[in-house]
């Protein structure tokens, strides 16, 4: 099984019990806005303005990046809180790393929640 089919399997299986509720949607539209968010102000600020702002929901998102993470061996707990002390503590290449697989993880999480939550981009109104 190469990288990406771990990586979509990972965010299938995480992502598979939203389908058909009321919260695949604020999920969905964070895990659209997300990469941007990384791209523009930097990993540590985007997780953290997710913690900060983000409802339980959108939180969840966080919970599901920490578990994709801790599978690629990038954290050592399974945890939302052991991921936002990461990137804030880790060095400039674990950063630089950590930014990467993100962006990889968050391409998978945008996809299913197009087509398995069916919450499409124009609906990023929040």
């Amino acid at each position: 099984m190469t990288r990406e089919q771990k990586r979509a399997a990972k965010a299938f299986e995480l992502m598979e019990p939203l389908a058909g509720k009321s919260e695949a949607k604020k999920y969905g539209t964070m895990a659209h806005k997300l990469p941007v968010l990384v791209k523009s102000a930097g990993l540590t600020q985007a997780l953290h303005f997710v913690e900060s702002r983000g409802n339980e929901d959108q939180k969840l998102l966080l919970d599901h990046l920490a578990k994709q993470l801790h599978d690629a061996k990038l954290l050592k707990q399974n945890s939302k809180e052991a991921l936002l002390k990461e990137v804030r503590s880790a060095s400039l290449q674990n950063y630089i790393r950590l930014t990467q697989e993100t962006l990889a993880v968050l391409l998978w999480h945008k996809r299913f929640t197009q087509s398995l939550l069916k919450v499409d981009a124009s609906e990023d109104n929040d």
